[in-house]
């Protein structure tokens, strides 16, 4: 798992142990916040939904540290409104 530190949209903060870092199958990184208001639970990337992000052990870390290029990428809400209105209403387990 690739342990990104910053949320992917409003660049907040999200370290190893932050019970706010929310993430998709492919590790895109968001905080709860931009899940829960801004992306509805539908990933920009790659439509999927979003699990809470296990944290790293604190002795692992130096062995496998956290990604230190950020991914900052804010939503453009006119690109991600056709996704959005695909999935929103859909399980992520059910989202083909």
């Amino acid at each position: 798992m690739e342990l990104r530190l910053t949320c992917e949209h409003c660049d907040c903060a999200l370290p190893n142990d932050s019970d706010r870092a929310m993430i998709c199958t492919y590790d895109c990184t968001f905080c709860k916040t931009c899940v829960e208001e801004v992306l509805f639970n539908v990933c920009p990337n790659c439509g999927g939904g979003f699990e809470k992000r296990p944290t790293r052990p604190a002795g692992q870390l130096e062995k496998y540290p956290p990604r230190q290029e950020k991914v900052f990428k804010p939503i453009d809400p006119d690109t991600f409104a056709p996704l959005l209105k695909k999935y929103r209403d859909v399980d992520p387990r059910k989202r083909i």
